[in-house]
Order: C-alpha cells, then sequence, then structure tokens
C-alpha cells in the first residue's frame, strides 16, 4: 500500500531553505571611516584553559572607579541644625517684636478713648452748664392736670 492513498498521512518532502536578501537602502551612504594609529601595539595575552586548550586575545584594562568626593569637614545633618536654630532665633525674635507692637498699639488705643471720653465729657458739662446760663428760647410751663373718671381737667 502505498502512503499517499492512506488519508490524513503526509508524505515527507525535501526541506527548500532560502536565504533573505540583506537590503540595503539607496540612500544610505557609509560613514567615512578614519584610520587612528595606536600609539603602542597593544600587548596580547594568552590563557591555557584546565582541558588544555590555549586562549590568546588582547589585555583589557579594568575599568577604574570613579574618584570619590571629599567629605566635608561638618556633617550636613550639624549644618542643617545650625542653619534650623538660626532661623528658629529670627522667628522668635519677630515674633517678640510683633507681641511688643501689640501691646504698645493696644496702650494707645485705651488712651484715645480714654481722651476721646473725656473730651466728649467736658463738651457735655459745657453744654449743660450754658444751657442754664442763657435764658433765650422758648420757656414751657407744665401744670400738673387732674385726670378724673377718664376726663382730662386741665
Amino acid at each position: 500500500m502505498h502512503p499517499e492513498s492512506i488519508p490524513n498521512v503526509s508524505v515527507l518532502r525535501p526541506v527548500e531553505v532560502h536565504q533573505p536578501t540583506p537590503f540595503t537602502p539607496a540612500t544610505a551612504v557609509p560613514a567615512p571611516v578614519v584610520a587612528v594609529q595606536p600609539t603602542a601595539a597593544p600587548a596580547v595575552a594568552s590563557i591555557v584553559l584546565p582541558d588544555g586548550r590555549v586562549v590568546t586575545g588582547y589585555a583589557i584594562n579594568p575599568m577604574q572607579p570613579a574618584p570619590v568626593a571629599p567629605k566635608p569637614p561638618v556633617s550636613r545633618a550639624a549644618l542643617n541644625v545650625a542653619v534650623g536654630g538660626v532661623g528658629f532665633l529670627a522667628v522668635c525674635g519677630g515674633l517678640l517684636l510683633i507681641s511688643t507692637f501689640i501691646a504698645a498699639l493696644t496702650a494707645l488705643i485705651t488712651q484715645l478713648i480714654t481722651l476721646a471720653a473725656v473730651i466728649f465729657g467736658g463738651w457735655i458739662a459745657v453744654q449743660v452748664s450754658s444751657a442754664s446760663a442763657h435764658k433765650s428760647g422758648t420757656t414751657v410751663n407744665i401744670r400738673k392736670a387732674v385726670i378724673k373718671r377718664n376726663h382730662f381737667h386741665g
């Protein structure tokens, strides 16, 4: 029996491999290459592995760590505490000045009220005394009125 005559059985065929063709754009211009001459030929190092193989290559200089900035003679925390203390003293001085200003303003207002009362009281006293000294104006005599049984007798 031939495998192509049996349903649901696939026949293996040889695989075709296609290699893609690289695409280079027409506008791409290669960058100019500048030849740099080394000042000295780099050292070539060889290492023998445990299984006997020899690996040869150029030696790579290890990365140097970044230099550490020197610490200031005074710590940041101490500097922050000192600056905060100076600020606190400035605020306390300002509060002292504000409380002194409020006390002086209160005394000034009290003295102004007292002065106004004295002047106004003196003005009233002058008005009363001058009213009795001057006899000019309308004089009204009030008699005693008698009211009997809801009837006015004047």
